[in-house]
């Protein structure tokens, strides 16, 4: 890790302990206690919706390069990645670019549709982040705590789509910003520039497959916000679903605003303590959805990280033995 990486992380875990002292563990292991092992294995199976919709989002890329599973386990692999690794979200895209190769796709397609794919998923989740602002702005003008910054919420929502314009207009007149991404993130993908540039051409020729892959990625970050209603829900809170979009919607905001900040520590705390209150919830509501998710991401992660250790052990032996190539 960077010395900015390490900083980011202690600094977001200064963060979570304060709030869990501040806010008070008592009240929160009370709100944790009402799902139960049942309810939190159904929390568990649930939240495999969201990443299996964007692991679909990545097959509409690639359609015929390997099959719809591959996708689906290397998307997992990529979010238990960086929500239990000290990593960056960005050190999870290339861990899961990593597990497409290992499914069979060639590098070069494989660096330039997760490229693609960041792009994809950036476009959805502008859309629900308007959505959930639609959908909340009368509520959060109403809090005291949250109506100083929803302008600050809404302006910097729109200053993402001209961003967003701007890096695929510089993708498609030019692969030299990818090129530098991927060298920086994916750098495997140097050694076959011309490749790459190509495959990452193609994938821009085919806006049916973009608007599918944006559409699916959209699906999934809905379903991360039916995933928190039914948190919330278990853990006994009187919300509707669309008001746990709202919630989900602004903490993916807040998440892409912190993507330095390793497994968003102290930042998915934060930002739920601070929304709870704005929807009738008590702050330690909040904070207890934040710990049930990084244990969900645990009990989840944990397997999905070791087999994919186990995977590229095996290779690596095979490698040496020369039944694979490098």
């Amino acid at each position: 890790m960077k010395t900015g990486a390490i900083v980011a992380l202690l600094a977001g875990l200064a963060l979570a302990i304060f709030l869990v002292v501040h806010i008070g563990i008592g009240p929160v292991l009370d709100a944790i206690g009402t799902v139960g092992w049942g309810g939190f294995a159904i929390i568990c199976v649930f939240g495999l919706l969201p990443p299996f919709l964007s692991g679909i989002a990545l097959y509409a890329l690639l359609p015929k390069q390997a099959p719809w599973p591959v996708f689906a386990a290397a998307r997992q692999l990529r979010d238990s990645a960086s929500d239990i690794l000290p990593f960056t979200q960005f050190g999870g895209i290339v861990i899961g670019a990593r597990a497409i190769i290992l499914g069979g796709v060639k590098p070069p397609l494989a660096f330039a549709a997760t490229i693609v794919d960041v792009t994809t998923e950036l476009m959805a989740q502008i859309a629900f982040i308007v959505l959930g602002l639609m959908l909340g702005v009368a509520r959060l003008r109403a809090d005291a705590a949250m109506s100083p910054y929803t302008d600050g919420l809404i302006l910097g929502t729109v200053l993402l789509v001209p961003g967003v314009i701007a890096f695929v207009v510089l993708q498609r007149r030019g692969s030299s910003l990818a090129e530098k991404f991927a060298g920086r993130f994916l750098p495997a993908a140097v050694s076959q520039t011309e490749a790459f540039s190509l495959a990452l051409a193609e994938q821009y020729r085919n806006p049916l497959r973009l608007a599918l892959s944006s559409t699916m990625h959209l699906a999934s970050w809905l379903a991360s916000g039916v995933w928190l209603w039914l948190v919330l829900r278990s853990i006994g809170a009187h919300i509707d679903v669309f008001s746990a979009i709202v919630i989900e919607s602004l903490l993916a905001a807040l998440r892409s605003a912190t993507v330095f900040i390793p497994s968003a520590i102290g930042v998915q705390e934060a930002g739920y303590a601070a929304l709870a209150p704005a929807f009738g919830m008590g702050p330690e509501v909040g904070l207890a959805v934040s710990l049930l998710k990084r244990a969900r991401d645990i009990a989840v992660g944990v397997p999905i990280l070791l087999l994919w250790q186990a995977v590229e052990g095996r290779r690596a032996l095979a490698q040496q033995d020369g039944d694979v190539p490098r």
